[in-house]
Parts: C-alpha cells; structure tokens; sequence
C-alpha cells in the first residue's frame, strides 16, 4: 500500500536561547533556582580504536602537484559539460544508494 504523507506542519524559527526563559520554565518543577551548579567534569579523552582508524588519505602529491601546475597556467581541461555529467551521475548514484 501506499504510505500517507508524513505532515510536520510549520517549523519554529531558530535562534538564541534566552537563558531565562529556560530558569523560569525550570523553577515550578520544585527545585530551587538558586541550586548550586556541579563542578565542571574533566572531559575524558576520547577511546581510539585502531580498528575504526582511516589512517592518512590516499593522495597522490605528485598528481595533486601536477594537477595545480596545470590550473594556475591555464592548461588544465577543464570541460563545463564533463563535469556538470559527472554531478548529474554521482547525485543519481547517492539516489539510488548504490
């Protein structure tokens, strides 16, 4: 079957948070505005898994060199439609979850 659509209705603007609003919806809750506040917590260090690290990027530095070389003279190839194409193909492949 077909699904009906999910209606969210208007979203609310974004912006600062006004710090008493947030203490005066906080004080009918039976806790004491005056509360002390813990004492800040050292942040722990993050865990590191060697299993989960990328290690370095695969760039080829002297592609990359080549590559720049050719642009800032001007003799790179650069063709509008090969590259609105390949947009076109990498946005049709994030589609298809390929």
């Amino acid at each position: 079957g077909v699904m009906p659509p999910i209606n969210l209705g208007s979203a609310l603007p974004v912006g600062a948070v006004n710090a008493s609003t947030i203490r005066n919806s906080t004080a009918g809750n039976g806790r004491s505005e005056k509360a002390a506040s813990p004492a800040p917590s050292p942040k722990p260090a993050p865990i590191r898994s060697v299993a989960l690290d990328p290690g370095a990027a695969p760039v080829d530095a002297d592609r990359v060199r080549i590559v720049r070389q050719a642009v800032e003279a001007g003799t790179y190839p650069l063709l509008p439609a090969r590259v609105a194409d390949a947009i076109i193909a990498a946005g049709l492949l994030l589609r298809s979850g390929k």
